[in-house]
């Protein structure tokens, strides 16, 4: 069985920081797996995406699709993971919880205030205007938790509460069939 702590939140809202932190911290070695490390890698033709050569509406359910059975792969394999992941599409929680039966998912929501999250987007220049208020205003209803975090207590309190919380063994969340 494999370890798996899913970081969610909007767009912008300090998943990659914190996941870098926790995988510095924590006492085995996680792979950290993201789609921004699919994206910036260069796995992706980006470049003919934006330009719209090549159409991502078509091309993102076999995209996503193909990332949650890797995800699964990794983890059948033995692999322990730190996965942050944006559940933007309904049915994507009900696949992965199908995809990680077996496996121990520490499921984390990760806050951040609007204002915060739109200061962040504009910054990184990444992202799409208004992704990350369109998160805010969605990502994290039907989710139930383990840990709910708030961006503003900062990166090492955070990491803190993730590594306590997932060293402490009790689940409750939308992985471990409490909740929605």
């Amino acid at each position: 069985m494999a370890q798996i702590i899913f970081l969610h939140g909007a767009s912008s809202s300090g998943k990659s920081s914190i996941a870098r932190a926790l995988q510095a911290r924590i006492e085995r070695p996680f792979w950290h797996v993201s789609i921004d490390h699919l994206r910036d890698s260069g796995v992706l033709p980006m470049s003919r995406f934006r330009s719209r050569e090549f159409d991502w509406r078509a091309a993102r359910p076999a995209f996503f699709a193909g990332f949650h059975a890797s995800l699964a792969a990794y983890a059948d394999a033995g692999n322990d993971l730190i996965l942050e992941h944006i559940l933007d599409e309904d049915a994507w929680l009900g696949d992965l919880r199908r995809l990680f039966a077996g496996h121990d998912v520490y499921f984390v929501g990760v806050h951040c205030p609007l204002p915060r999250l739109i200061a962040r987007e504009a910054a990184r220049g990444d992202r799409a205007p208004g992704s990350a208020a369109a998160d805010f205003a969605t990502v994290h209803i039907g989710k139930h938790y383990d840990l709910e975090l708030q961006s503003e207590d900062g990166l090492e309190a955070n990491v803190d509460a993730i590594l306590a919380g997932w060293r402490a063994g009790r689940r409750a969340s939308s992985f471990s069939g409490i909740g929605p």
